[in-house]
This record gives C-alpha cells, sequence and structure tokens, in this order.
C-alpha cells in the first residue's frame, strides 16, 4: 500500500501557525502601523464561540476586521479569543484556527485562503491562480474600507 505525502494539510497547518504566531505577536505589542486583519470563518464549526444573535445573522460564515478596537486578544494553540465591537455592543469570540477560512492584511496586500476538498470546483491549472478576496460582507469595527483587493495564496489548489 502506497503512503503519500499530504501537502495540503502539511501547508495548511504552516499556514495556521503563521497566523497564531501573527496573533500572538499582535497580543503582546499591538497591531503596528497600518497592519489589520480581515478574518473569515465559519460560524458553525465545532468550537467557534459567539453571540446567538451573530451566529443567527451569519448562520454560515462571517468576516471580522481587527484593526481600531479589539480586546482580549488570547492566542492559544486551537484558537484564539478577542472581543470585537459590533455597532457599539462589545461581544467576545473565540475562533479555532481550523474554523478560518480567509485572513487577509489588506495594508500590505496579504492573503490566505483556506478551502476544503467541498469547496474546489477544478483541479486544473486556473486554480493555481491567485484569487481576490471579497469583502463585501465584512463587518467593519470603525470606518474601514469595505472593499479589499488582495493577492491570496490557495493552498488546496496543490491538493490532489
Amino acid at each position: 500500500m502506497s503512503r503519500d505525502i499530504d501537502y495540503g494539510n502539511l501547508m495548511h497547518t504552516a499556514m495556521r501557525g503563521l497566523i497564531k504566531s501573527v496573533l500572538q505577536d499582535v497580543a503582546e505589542n499591538g497591531l503596528p502601523g497600518a497592519h489589520h486583519f480581515f478574518i473569515t470563518f465559519d460560524t458553525s464549526h465545532p468550537g467557534v464561540e459567539l453571540a446567538d444573535w451573530l451566529t443567527d445573522r451569519y448562520p454560515g460564515e462571517m468576516t471580522v476586521v481587527m484593526q481600531h478596537w479589539f480586546d482580549n486578544l488570547d492566542v492559544g494553540d486551537d484558537g484564539f479569543a478577542v472581543t470585537l465591537n459590533f455597532g457599539d455592543a462589545p461581544e467576545p469570540l473565540y475562533i479555532p484556527y481550523d474554523a478560518i477560512k480567509t485572513f487577509v492584511d489588506p495594508s500590505v496586500e496579504f492573503g490566505l485562503r483556506f478551502e476544503s476538498a467541498d469547496d474546489e470546483e477544478d483541479d486544473d491549472i486556473e486554480s493555481l491562480v491567485p484569487a481576490a478576496i471579497n469583502t463585501d460582507h465584512v463587518q467593519e469595527d470603525d470606518a474601514t474600507a469595505a472593499k479589499v483587493d488582495a493577492e491570496v495564496v490557495s493552498l488546496d489548489s496543490f491538493r490532489k
């Protein structure tokens, strides 16, 4: 029986480690310069914790912004907790790294997209081209621009 190296999962693990490192640095030192994050996650993923009204409003996925105001950022091995402001209502969230679908820092045009095998449409060469993330549905914490056009590396494009 042959065994293949699962590069897709290895890359996902490495990229989630990168997100953890970035968030840990922000927890310790704050956001440097113009850096800010758009984080899209699966609200129905096991382990996600958020207010019922947010789950009702965003039953599949939700994009949050960490920029002008966030509090209680606590970065753990499996996920992170943060309190964000939703229309002057602070709400605590817990997001496991496995629930993250996209992580974008538009200030430096950096983005990661995590896709499951269900999300893939084709295995052709076009799926290797970086995609732009549409953030029209972003929940903004202040006057953050709602539209971001960033280069995104789709890691699952390399899976067989």
